[in-house]
């Protein structure tokens, strides 16, 4: 028994000058992944220098990243730290009663469901909200037909509409507007998003919640790579490094392409705040982890608890986050991807296969 207690017991960690460089060298590569989709999307300077093939491949290599985050460095290490392997009766650090039931599965679903929940009540409630903001009258008003939106100014009144000459239908302004894109346009396709089509609350629901689980994630990483053990502080740091680079890539892209600035100037700043918030998050954790290091130690049976149900929570969140927000949204319900070429839509899948296999790839080190 008392050898599981030592083994479960805090630990004395070195390298600690590794650990305090690893803080500003993670800080910085985050900010560049994180940074670089919003000043490529709101600089003109970098707009006009940066293709718009490397901006997609930065999207949806990062999309990918986040749909792999929550399956393989997310919900796997959930499993092993909540799981029959590290009960105390298998030598490990935590209650026997953890192994009668696959809680890091149940808390994912939990997670997932909860997500959903949260994201249909503040989109109605955010609506309302947004509604107040622009004088009671929508941004614009969302239309579905075949997968696509259109935005159709609302009339002022129904009198409006029954005398109004130009007063068309939904479906004709659609049809006028796919006739008047040309097919340079589709190919070229630059600097486009399906979020940009979507209603403010939408896509600013949306990107919170993709925040939330990101920044979760990336406190817990903070934590493990500033107590983890000497032999393994070396391996992680570097697989961390792309990690958070590689995901700050998917969300910057959503931050990007948050239109924001007719609701004021404190609202335009988001989604550099998101930014620096994701970026800086690692970094506290690592802070948090070196400042009590000779007391916490993450293979205890407290920090296994914790970091196996905070990482089971993270893992539904971007996963719901990765296959609604990311997958169906952005290619399943997006018109452009039903008429472009087939290169274009090979292109942009195999850079999402991409993303989701090399952070899959970095699992096996970390």
């Amino acid at each position: 028994m008392s050898d599981v207690e030592d083994a479960c017991g805090p630990e004395s960690v070195g390298k600690v000058p590794l650990r305090i460089a690893a803080i500003f060298v993670i800080l910085v590569t985050s900010l560049v992944g994180t940074m670089f989709p919003i000043l490529s999307k709101r600089v003109g300077a970098l707009r006009r220098i940066v293709p718009g093939g490397v901006f997609d491949f930065a999207k949806f290599f990062g999309s990918g990243v986040i749909l792999a985050t929550g399956l393989i460095h997310l919900l796997e290490p959930s499993t092993d730290a909540l799981g029959e392997g590290n009960t105390r009766s298998a030598g490990g650090c935590i209650s026997d009663a953890w192994a009668e039931y696959p809680y890091p599965f149940g808390l994912c679903l939990l997670s997932l469901f909860g997500t959903f929940v949260v994201q249909i009540v503040c989109f109605r409630l955010g609506t309302e909200r947004m509604q107040k903001m622009t004088g009671g009258v929508p941004p614009h008003i969302h239309v579905a037909g075949h997968g696509g939106h259109v935005d159709v100014p609302p009339p002022s009144s129904p009198q409006d509409v029954e005398s109004s000459p130009t007063t068309v239908s939904s479906h004709d302004l659609e049809k006028k507007h796919d006739l008047s894109r040309s097919s340079s346009e589709l190919e070229a396709g630059s600097y486009r998003d399906a979020m940009e089509e979507n209603p403010v609350a939408a896509s600013l629901i949306g990107v919170l919640t993709l925040e939330f689980g990101v920044v979760l994630h990336s406190v817990l990483i903070g934590l493990t790579l500033s107590t983890t053990s000497d032999d393994e502080v070396t391996t992680l740091f570097i697989v961390i490094v792309f990690h958070q680079m590689f995901e700050g890539l998917g969300l910057g892209t959503r931050l990007a392409f948050l239109k924001l600035d007719h609701l004021g100037k404190k609202y335009a700043l988001l989604p550099w705040f998101g930014a620096l918030l994701y970026s800086s998050c690692t970094p506290i954790g690592m802070a948090i982890g070196l400042g009590l290091r000779e007391g916490i130690s993450m293979s205890s049976g407290t920090a296994s608890v914790v970091s196996g149900v905070l990482d089971a929570t993270s893992s539904g969140i971007l996963l719901y986050t990765a296959t609604v927000e990311l997958i169906a949204h952005e290619f399943i319900f997006n018109k452009f991807y039903h008429t472009c070429s087939w290169t274009r839509l090979w292109f942009s899948i195999g850079c999402f296969a991409l993303g989701a296999g090399i952070m899959a790839l970095l699992g096996k080190w970390a």
